[in-house]
Formats: structure tokens, C-alpha cells, sequence
């Protein structure tokens, strides 16, 4: 028989098109200049473990007694009892008394997902920061949901624009998403900028999505203020985990918390339950991780504090000295989100970073910006010496860049 002439290639779905995720992208780029020998210094992951930073010795020895004892099938679907219940004693501590469903997931981003997929449909739309961590837009191209952006104001530290969410508001709109401290830009809410954005959701009947995954490395002795403990009255999913603040991003051990009126979220509550099921459940012998970390010994955090304070400190004062850049100071988290002023793209400007320094950092681009701006983000995990060394580097190529 004649061969065919048509395709026979696999064509994927629409819904992938558009998903990207610049954090990792950028390591394909560096994976190639690596190969050809240049030393490599990475800014871009926000892997705590890939520095010098240890998981807590209780938390690994739960995990161990918890396989030991042969905790290692399924789950319940919302997680171990004590780790639920651990949970929701720390969300009380942090002022959160009307909590109607905790559940245990692989990591925050899971959560993310099964609570966006649970509550719009192709046709709504979702309110996400811009700048802003890129998970959220990649969910919800893959479950066809709109993405509006919202703008963080940099000449205010990089508060959320409550105006310009405002403005973005439609009737299809069905939640709005905070991250605090956000990622990429370091930026701790002000409680009146959190008070505005209850009360704007409260009038709208939005969900609040409050991604609180950093809320324990805040800086300059600032306190965190957990969105949901502002009003019972606020329709909130509190996002957090194990991952930065325990240091063990691989154990993917996250959880969300609805709070609000019962009444008014049983359906809602109920729909994530059933997507709960429908996937068996998280890693099980981490979950028993959840309660030690939470009620046990907290000294780490306090270290790691310092040091994040003093590599913040130290990377702000060098990015601020170089002609062409000005960087916010953070206020929590590990990164910060400089302002490059060059002549080409900041996709572009990364790139020649990565190929002429071996400097890997992250363009704005990938995490949303305000149009006519370029950004790149850090990570200020590493040692003094591996970002003493990689500002360096970088001051050449933005004088390079300038044009």
C-alpha cells in the first residue's frame, strides 16, 4: 500500500498553548552555557535546600518514624486528623475563627488547582497580581478560565493597586488572588491595603484566594497579618505549607484553609471535597511532618531570618549602585523584582546575562509587569560571596545594555 502523506503528529490541546513558567524556563538557556564550561552562579530558584539552607532535624525524624510505622499507604483524602487539626491551631493563633474545611494537599500548588477548578468555569474569570507568581495563570489557562491582571504599584513598595482591581471587576469575575509576601517582588501587605481588599470582596462576593506561603520570613521585625483574620465575613482560602518557611519543597506538603460564612460555602466546600477524592490524596507519611513543624522548636526560622535580612540588605545596596537598575527593598520571602532600564527586552537582557555572565536570573515578562517596563527577579538565597559576585558580573551587561 502507498505510504500516507498526511501528519500523523500528536496534536496537543489548546488549553497548553499558553502555559509557561519562566522560573524554569530560563534553565534551558543555562543548561547550554553550563555545557560549554562558564561558571554558574543561579539566581532563580526558589529552593531554599539548594543553598545553605537545612530541613529542621524533628521534622525529617517524623517523617522517618511515620514510614517506619508503615504509614505509607493512602491517606484520608483532607489529610491525617493531627495534621488537620495542627492547622487549624495555627490558623487560630493567627486570629482565623470561622474555618469551615481544611484539606491537605501535594504542595500549595495543588491546593491552588483544585480550589480554582472547583470554583469558576470556562468563561469567568480569575483577578491575579501583576507581578505575580505564574502557577495561577497556568491554571487557569488549563481549566479555561479567564486571567485579568491587577497591578502592584512599585512606587508604593509594591502594594496591590485597589483601584485598578476595582476597575477589573466584572460580573464574571468570581475571586481575586493575594500573595503575601508575594513572590516575585518581596512585598509584605500593609494591613489597611488587606482591610480594602476584604472589604471590596465582601461587597462583590468574591473569593479571596491568600497565598501565605512566605508568612513567617517577614523582615525588620514586621508581623504578618493572615488576610482571613480581618473578618468572618470574607469568602478566603488561606494557602500555605511546609515548603520556605520548614525548608522541604520536595516533601510537597501544602494546605488550604476556607473560612467565612458555613452557610454561604457548604456547595463550595463540598466541590472541593469530591475533587479531594477524586485524586485519593496527598503524600502521606509527610503529612505527619505537619504537626511537629507547626508546635515544634521554631528556632530555624529566626536564623534564617537573619540571614535573609542580611543578603536582602546587601543585594538591594548592590542592585541600587549599578547605573540603569532600581530594586524595592522587600519586606518578606527570598526575592526581589529590580527595575532594569536598557535598550532591549527583558526577555532579551536575561538572556545575554545568562550567556555572557553565567548569571541566571528571571525576566519580569514571566510574571507580569505594567506595559513600557522592564524587571528581572533574584533570589537572595545564596551565600554573600555567590551574589557579591553575581552583581558584579551583572553591572557589565546593563552597561552594555544601555545603548
Amino acid at each position: 500500500m502507498p505510504a500516507t502523506t498526511h501528519s500523523r503528529a500528536i496534536v496537543p490541546a489548546e488549553r497548553t498553548r499558553d502555559i509557561k513558567y519562566a522560573v524554569r524556563d530560563v534553565v534551558v538557556l543555562a543548561n547550554q552555557v553550563a555545557a560549554g564550561g562558564m561558571e554558574m552562579l543561579y539566581l532563580n530558584i526558589g529552593d531554599p535546600n539548594v543553598y545553605d539552607f537545612v530541613t529542621p532535624p524533628h521534622i525529617i525524624e517524623a517523617t522517618y518514624q511515620a514510614m517506619l510505622a508503615n504509614r505509607n499507604g493512602y491517606a484520608p483524602s483532607s489529610g491525617i486528623p493531627e495534621a488537620v487539626q495542627a492547622i487549624n491551631r495555627e490558623a487560630a493563633r493567627k486570629g482565623i475563627d470561622s474555618i469551615c474545611h481544611t484539606f491537605v494537599t501535594s504542595g500549595a500548588s495543588e491546593g491552588i488547582e483544585l480550589a480554582l477548578s472547583a470554583l469558576a468555569n470556562p468563561g469567568d474569570n480569575v483577578l491575579t497580581p501583576s507581578p505575580g507568581y505564574p502557577l495561577y495563570t497556568a491554571v487557569l489557562a488549563k481549566i479555561g478560565v479567564a486571567n485579568r491582571e491587577y497591578y502592584l504599584d512599585e512606587d508604593n513598595a509594591w502594594q496591590p493597586d485597589i483601584n485598578d482591581i476595582r476597575a477589573k471587576i466584572n460580573d464574571r469575575t468570581r475571586a481575586v488572588v493575594l500573595i503575601n509576601p508575594n513572590n516575585p517582588t518581596g512585598s509584605l501587605c500593609s494591613t489597611d491595603t488587606l482591610r480594602q481588599l476584604v472589604d471590596l470582596c465582601i461587597e462583590h462576593n468574591l473569593v479571596l484566594i491568600s497565598d501565605e506561603i512566605y508568612d513567617k520570613l517577614v523582615f525588620d521585625g514586621c508581623e504578618h497579618v493572615s488576610t482571613a483574620s480581618l473578618s468572618s465575613e470574607l469568602k478566603c482560602i488561606t494557602f500555605n505549607g511546609l515548603s520556605k518557611s520548614y525548608v522541604v519543597p520536595g516533601f510537597r506538603v501544602g494546605w488550604g484553609i476556607i473560612s467565612g460564612p458555613a452557610d454561604e460555602l457548604e456547595d463550595y466546600c463540598e466541590a472541593i471535597r469530591k475533587m479531594e477524592r477524586a485524586r485519593l490524596c496527598a503524600n502521606h507519611p509527610e503529612q505527619y511532618a505537619i504537626k511537629p513543624a507547626l508546635e515544634g522548636p521554631q528556632d530555624h526560622i529566626q536564623e534564617m531570618i537573619t540571614r535573609l535580612q542580611r543578603r536582602r540588605d546587601l543585594s538591594v545596596s548592590m542592585l541600587n549602585e549599578i547605573d540603569g537598575i532600581s530594586c524595592v527593598s522587600p519586606g518578606g520571602a527570598f526575592y526581589a523584582f529590580p527595575s532594569v532600564y536598557v535598550s532591549i527586552p527583558d526577555e532579551d537582557f536575561v538572556k545575554q546575562v545568562i550567556r555572557e555572565t553565567g548569571v541566571v536570573i528571571v525576566p519580569g515578562s514571566g510574571f507580569g509587569q505594567r506595559p513600557g517596563t522592564g524587571h528581572f527577579r533574584i533570589v537572595f538565597l545564596p551565600p554573600d560571596e555567590i551574589l557579591t559576585a553575581a552583581f558584579e558580573r551583572l553591572a557589565g551587561v546593563v552597561k552594555r545594555c544601555q545603548g
